[in-house]
């Protein structure tokens, strides 16, 4: 059987279609997005506001993201996950023990970012970058320790430094390449003239970059797109209005008897598949 990785690479390196990557944050949202694609993304977002209820600043810890990707590949071992591991967690050493542990669970894709700490969200101003010499050596390391897995090799960076780190990135091993805050489609349209590599779009609702389909992506010669807060924002939403529908309703809960309730028999339904 092969690795997730490896059939992941097969996907980017030959097909013209996009591959969409749908963020997920838990195990609960990962198996919602299962039913939808194939494609998994655990977001460093996504997870640092559900699992420590704060912002992705750099609280995520290795540790809790490896434990949070094991529960998920065990739950879905026949999706296709790519995780966010920020910058390695800070050195090298940690990047690759990172790596290793992510592969060994069948993680198909990591990816490595060149912020420096204190990092920040990649469409949020005031971020810091690595010098690329340094970014470059992580990278490096982290592609020399694994055997099929994929790596993602992200920049923040801005401006005409985006060019300079991209092309860097595109002499190394790493399987594609991602520039977060993309500010508009002639910024995307250059990247791309710059790299032969598979590159990915993040489309980020509130974020830097403009609003594009995937038809347009595809058109444009993307090869894979991420959506790293659809579900946490519809989430978010979703449980604010219940709680607030219930509590002016004196604490009844809503629900019609005669024709059942959608959300109750979805939830309960899925809760209990594979019970028994």
């Amino acid at each position: 059987m092969k690795h997730p990785g490896q059939l992941l690479r097969e996907e980017i390196s030959g097909a013209s279609d996009v591959e969409p990557f749908l963020g997920i944050y838990d195990c609960h949202s990962a198996r919602i997005a299962a039913r939808h694609s194939s494609n998994l993304f655990l977001s460093g977002f996504g997870f640092s506001a559900s699992y420590y209820g704060l912002p992705d600043v750099g609280y995520v810890s290795w540790s809790d993201m490896v434990g949070t990707a094991w529960r998920i590949r065990q739950l879905l071992p026949g999706q296709k996950l790519l995780v966010d591991i920020d910058d390695g967690y800070v050195d090298v050493h940690t990047a690759c023990h990172v790596a290793r542990q992510m592969e060994r669970m069948g993680v198909a894709m990591v990816m490595l970012e060149d912020q420096a700490r204190p990092r920040r969200c990649g469409h949020v101003d005031g971020k810091q970058l690595l010098p690329l010499a340094d970014y470059l050596e992580k990278l490096n390391a982290v592609l020399a320790c694994r055997d099929e897995m994929c790596v993602l090799a992200r920049t923040d960076a801005s401006g005409s430094d985006i060019y300079r780190r991209v092309d860097a990135m595109s002499k190394t091993d790493a399987d594609a390449i991602l520039v977060d805050g993309i500010d508009s489609v002639d910024t995307l349209v250059r990247v791309l003239g710059c790299t032969g590599k598979p590159l990915l779009f993040n489309q980020i609702a509130g974020g830097k970059s403009p609003r594009i389909s995937i038809s347009e992506l595809r058109r444009l010669g993307v090869k894979m797109v991420q959506y790293s807060t659809p579900m946490l924002f519809a989430a978010h939403f979703a449980m604010g209005r219940a709680l607030q529908t219930l509590l002016e309703n004196d604490g009844l809960i809503s629900y019609d008897p005669t024709r059942g309730d959608i959300g109750v028999t979805e939830c309960t339904m899925f809760l209990e598949e594979g019970i028994g």
